[in-house]
């Protein structure tokens, strides 16, 4: 029986997140202290006593849930993935995990990442939006349309769940064009910009910069990526995949399809929140229907 551990992204923060670990575990205490330094502000006030607007700050959201997940992962004993995923932000604590990069090089990377992204939806406002209920060769034929907008799929969180990204203008026509095709719903999200498109190439320049100047190992097991849904573990690879990620989709059903098919039977998710169980569980469920496994 393989063991699947994921790592989540952004949207699982909550004020308090950490502070039981950081309490209760003495190295744990030594890692935040030292993500307190490299950030060059107390990062863990905000994820202790925050308010969730506080939270909502995209230079402390990304390292704080990068911080929550990585150290629970370093400091709970006895860990041995099989496998590792992460969504979109959640790759870097994956590969943390995984030994292809060290801790602080990781919450270095994730916080040049969040600059860089709040950098870009500052150049070009965008949005997001979910969609549910509706098959995605038909939402990606519907954002196909759109010709004069950017439209894309950004996120393949399960089946009957994929997130769209792109200009204000093409969102808010695709959540009308998706409504009439059947869509249970088409809402726009309450985002800083359409992360995962086209719309975040500055962003993609500026850490592609950083990425490159960052050494990374081989992994110890095989880390599914956000890119493409397959399994990588040279580190050449897993760096040009991860300067490539801002801009294409996350493909999480086909990371976590593959991951059943090669042979994971127990995913653990490891970071503030439980949303990838829930997702994992329905395309594990459809997976084992089709047969994959």
């Amino acid at each position: 029986m393989k063991h699947a551990f994921v790592f989540p992204g952004q949207g699982a923060q909550f004020s308090g997140m950490g502070k039981n670990l950081y309490e209760s575990n003495s190295l744990a205490k030594e890692y935040f202290e030292q993500a307190n330094e490299i950030l060059g502000f107390r990062i863990t006030d905000t994820m202790f006593a925050g308010t969730d607007e506080d939270l909502k700050q995209t230079k402390v959201t990304q390292p704080a849930i990068f911080l929550h997940s990585t150290i629970l992962f370093l400091t709970t004993p006895d860990l041995k993935p099989d496998m590792v995923a992460g969504h979109s932000l959640g790759e870097f604590s994956a590969l943390v995990a995984n030994k292809v990069l060290s801790f602080e090089d990781g919450l270095r990377l994730v916080a040049k990442r969040a600059a860089a992204m709040q950098r870009a939806c500052e150049i070009n406002p965008s949005t997001m939006a979910a969609v549910l209920g509706l098959d995605d060769a038909k939402v990606e034929e519907i954002c196909a349309g759109f010709t004069d907008e950017v439209v894309v799929a950004a996120n393949y969180n399960c089946p009957g769940q994929l997130v769209i990204s792109g200009s204000i203008n093409g969102i808010n026509a695709a959540c009308e064009q998706l409504k009439a095709a059947g869509a249970k719903r088409a809402l726009v999200l309450q985002v800083g910009g359409a992360f995962h498109s086209p719309l975040m190439e500055p962003a993609r320049e500026e850490l592609q910069a950083a990425i490159e100047a960052t050494t990374f190992g081989n992994a110890i097991c095989p880390v599914y990526q956000n890119v493409d849904a397959r399994p990588y573990t040279d580190a050449a690879s897993i760096k040009q995949n991860l300067i490539n990620q801002l801009t294409a989709p996350v493909r999480w059903t086909q990371s976590v399809q593959n991951m059943v098919a090669d042979g994971a039977a127990k995913f653990t998710e490891v970071g503030p929140g439980n949303v990838l169980q829930g997702l994992v569980k329905k395309i594990a469920k459809e997976a084992e229907t089709a047969g994959i496994n």
